[in-house]
Protein backbone atom coordinates (compact mmCIF):
# COMPACT_ATOMS: atom_id res chain seq x y z
CA UNK A 1 0.00 0.00 0.00
CA UNK A 2 1.30 3.44 -0.91
CA UNK A 3 1.94 5.86 1.94
CA UNK A 4 -0.40 8.85 2.06
CA UNK A 5 1.42 12.12 2.67
CA UNK A 6 -0.14 14.90 4.72
CA UNK A 7 1.45 18.31 5.11
CA UNK A 8 0.36 21.02 7.51
CA UNK A 9 1.61 24.37 6.27
CA UNK A 10 2.83 26.81 8.93
CA UNK A 11 3.28 30.57 8.74
CA UNK A 12 4.06 33.25 11.29
CA UNK A 13 1.00 33.87 13.44
CA UNK A 14 -0.71 30.50 12.85
CA UNK A 15 -2.80 29.29 15.77
CA UNK A 16 -0.92 26.56 17.63
CA UNK A 17 -3.81 24.17 18.19
CA UNK A 18 -5.06 24.55 14.61
CA UNK A 19 -1.87 22.85 13.43
CA UNK A 20 -0.57 20.80 16.35
CA UNK A 21 -3.96 19.22 17.14
CA UNK A 22 -4.32 17.65 13.66
CA UNK A 23 -0.61 16.79 13.63
CA UNK A 24 -0.92 14.75 16.82
CA UNK A 25 -4.07 13.01 15.59
CA UNK A 26 -2.47 12.04 12.27
CA UNK A 27 0.77 10.90 13.92
CA UNK A 28 -1.24 8.76 16.33
CA UNK A 29 -3.11 7.40 13.32
CA UNK A 30 0.17 6.29 11.77
CA UNK A 31 1.13 4.56 15.01
CA UNK A 32 -2.27 2.84 14.99
CA UNK A 33 -1.60 1.39 11.54
CA UNK A 34 -2.50 4.07 8.98
CA UNK A 35 -0.05 4.19 6.09
CA UNK A 36 0.48 7.90 6.61
CA UNK A 37 3.37 10.34 6.84
CA UNK A 38 2.69 13.77 8.32
CA UNK A 39 5.00 16.78 8.04
CA UNK A 40 4.96 20.36 9.29
CA UNK A 41 6.05 22.56 6.40
CA UNK A 42 6.43 26.17 5.32
CA UNK A 43 6.01 27.85 1.97
CA UNK A 44 9.70 28.78 1.85
CA UNK A 45 12.59 27.12 3.71
CA UNK A 46 13.02 28.57 7.22
CA UNK A 47 14.51 27.48 10.53
CA UNK A 48 11.67 28.59 12.83
CA UNK A 49 8.06 29.71 12.64
CA UNK A 50 6.47 31.69 15.47
CA UNK A 51 2.84 30.92 16.21
CA UNK A 52 0.17 33.30 17.51
CA UNK A 53 0.79 32.52 21.19
CA UNK A 54 4.57 32.59 20.88
CA UNK A 55 5.31 28.90 20.32
CA UNK A 56 8.32 28.51 18.04
CA UNK A 57 8.27 25.51 15.73
CA UNK A 58 11.06 24.02 13.64
CA UNK A 59 9.40 22.84 10.41
CA UNK A 60 10.33 19.63 8.62
CA UNK A 61 11.02 21.49 5.38
CA UNK A 62 9.30 23.36 2.56
CA UNK A 63 5.89 22.51 1.12
CA UNK A 64 6.01 19.57 -1.24
CA UNK A 65 3.32 17.80 -3.25
CA UNK A 66 1.27 16.12 -0.52
CA UNK A 67 -1.81 13.99 -0.94
CA UNK A 68 -3.47 16.05 1.80
CA UNK A 69 -2.67 19.69 2.54
CA UNK A 70 -3.97 21.23 5.78
CA UNK A 71 -4.03 25.01 6.29
CA UNK A 72 -4.42 26.25 9.89
CA UNK A 73 -5.92 29.58 10.87
CA UNK A 74 -5.04 32.31 13.35
CA UNK A 75 -4.85 36.08 13.15
CA UNK A 76 -7.76 36.87 10.84
CA UNK A 77 -9.00 39.67 13.10
CA UNK A 78 -5.68 41.55 13.02
CA UNK A 79 -4.53 43.65 10.09
CA UNK A 80 -0.93 42.50 10.02
CA UNK A 81 -0.67 38.96 11.38
CA UNK A 82 -1.40 35.35 10.72
CA UNK A 83 -3.97 34.46 8.09
CA UNK A 84 -4.72 38.10 7.28
CA UNK A 85 -1.09 38.71 6.32
CA UNK A 86 -0.95 35.45 4.35
CA UNK A 87 -4.09 36.33 2.40
CA UNK A 88 -2.79 39.84 1.71
CA UNK A 89 0.47 38.34 0.42
CA UNK A 90 -1.26 35.79 -1.82
CA UNK A 91 1.63 33.34 -2.18
CA UNK A 92 0.14 30.64 0.03
CA UNK A 93 -3.22 30.86 -1.75
CA UNK A 94 -1.39 30.39 -5.05
CA UNK A 95 0.38 27.32 -3.64
CA UNK A 96 -2.93 25.91 -2.38
CA UNK A 97 -4.56 26.42 -5.79
CA UNK A 98 -1.62 24.72 -7.49
CA UNK A 99 -1.77 21.66 -5.18
CA UNK A 100 -5.54 21.48 -5.64
CA UNK A 101 -5.10 21.54 -9.43
CA UNK A 102 -2.63 18.67 -9.02
CA UNK A 103 -5.31 16.59 -7.22
CA UNK A 104 -4.34 17.12 -3.58
CA UNK A 105 -7.11 17.03 -1.00
CA UNK A 106 -7.20 20.47 0.62
CA UNK A 107 -8.37 21.03 4.20
CA UNK A 108 -8.51 24.02 6.52
CA UNK A 109 -8.92 24.58 10.21
CA UNK A 110 -10.58 27.68 11.63
CA UNK A 111 -9.80 30.85 9.64
CA UNK A 112 -7.45 28.89 7.41
CA UNK A 113 -10.61 28.66 5.29
CA UNK A 114 -9.92 32.24 4.21
CA UNK A 115 -6.74 31.05 2.48
CA UNK A 116 -8.78 28.38 0.67
CA UNK A 117 -11.36 30.99 -0.28
CA UNK A 118 -8.62 33.28 -1.62
CA UNK A 119 -7.25 30.32 -3.61
CA UNK A 120 -10.63 29.90 -5.28
CA UNK A 121 -11.21 26.34 -4.10
CA UNK A 122 -14.33 27.13 -2.03
CA UNK A 123 -16.39 28.83 -4.72
CA UNK A 124 -19.85 27.28 -4.87
CA UNK A 125 -19.03 24.83 -2.10
CA UNK A 126 -20.32 24.42 1.44
CA UNK A 127 -17.69 25.47 3.98
CA UNK A 128 -17.20 26.47 7.58
CA UNK A 129 -14.73 28.52 9.58
CA UNK A 130 -14.40 30.27 12.92
CA UNK A 131 -17.42 32.41 13.83
CA UNK A 132 -15.39 35.63 13.50
CA UNK A 133 -14.84 34.99 9.78
CA UNK A 134 -18.22 33.57 8.69
CA UNK A 135 -19.44 36.79 7.04
CA UNK A 136 -16.12 37.18 5.21
CA UNK A 137 -16.30 33.56 4.05
CA UNK A 138 -19.74 34.07 2.52
CA UNK A 139 -18.38 36.96 0.46
CA UNK A 140 -16.37 34.40 -1.56
CA UNK A 141 -19.56 32.83 -3.03
CA UNK A 142 -19.31 30.02 -0.53
CA UNK A 143 -22.31 28.30 1.02
CA UNK A 144 -21.96 28.91 4.73
CA UNK A 145 -22.31 25.91 7.03
CA UNK A 146 -22.44 25.94 10.80
CA UNK A 147 -21.22 22.33 10.93
CA UNK A 148 -18.07 21.55 12.87
CA UNK A 149 -16.53 19.72 9.89
CA UNK A 150 -17.64 19.98 6.26
CA UNK A 151 -16.44 17.32 3.82
CA UNK A 152 -16.98 18.24 0.19
CA UNK A 153 -14.82 15.46 -1.21
CA UNK A 154 -11.53 17.00 -2.22
CA UNK A 155 -12.03 20.08 0.00
CA UNK A 156 -12.71 19.94 3.74
CA UNK A 157 -13.15 22.76 6.23
CA UNK A 158 -13.40 22.77 10.02
CA UNK A 159 -14.74 25.39 12.42
CA UNK A 160 -12.83 27.12 15.19
CA UNK A 161 -9.57 25.91 16.73
CA UNK A 162 -10.41 22.57 18.42
CA UNK A 163 -12.43 21.47 15.37
CA UNK A 164 -9.09 20.63 13.75
CA UNK A 165 -8.87 17.58 15.98
CA UNK A 166 -12.28 16.42 14.73
CA UNK A 167 -11.22 17.15 11.15
CA UNK A 168 -8.11 14.99 11.48
CA UNK A 169 -10.07 12.17 13.13
CA UNK A 170 -12.54 12.29 10.25
CA UNK A 171 -9.69 12.17 7.73
CA UNK A 172 -8.35 9.07 9.48
CA UNK A 173 -11.77 7.47 9.39
CA UNK A 174 -12.41 8.40 5.77
CA UNK A 175 -9.00 7.36 4.45
CA UNK A 176 -8.00 4.50 6.76
CA UNK A 177 -11.15 3.21 8.43
CA UNK A 178 -13.29 3.73 11.51
CA UNK A 179 -11.22 1.34 13.63
CA UNK A 180 -8.05 3.43 13.36
CA UNK A 181 -9.95 6.67 14.02
CA UNK A 182 -11.69 5.17 17.05
CA UNK A 183 -8.37 3.91 18.41
CA UNK A 184 -6.87 7.40 18.20
CA UNK A 185 -9.97 8.99 19.66
CA UNK A 186 -9.76 6.64 22.64
CA UNK A 187 -6.02 7.16 23.10
CA UNK A 188 -6.41 10.95 23.07
CA UNK A 189 -9.51 10.82 25.30
CA UNK A 190 -11.32 13.04 22.84
CA UNK A 191 -14.99 12.83 21.99
CA UNK A 192 -15.91 14.27 18.61
CA UNK A 193 -18.62 16.93 18.62
CA UNK A 194 -21.34 17.14 16.01
CA UNK A 195 -21.60 15.26 12.77
CA UNK A 196 -19.54 15.72 9.66
CA UNK A 197 -21.58 17.36 6.90
CA UNK A 198 -20.78 16.02 3.45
Amino acid sequence: MDTTTAEIVLFDGFDELDAIGPYEVLENGARAGASLETRLVTLEPTDLVTASHGLRVEPDGPLGEPDILIVPGGGWTTEDGGVRAVVNDGALADAVAERFANSATIASVCTGAMVLADAGVLEGRPATTHAVAMDDLEAFATTRSDARVVDDGDVLTAGGVTAGIDLALWLLEREFGAEIAASVETEMEHERRGEVVS
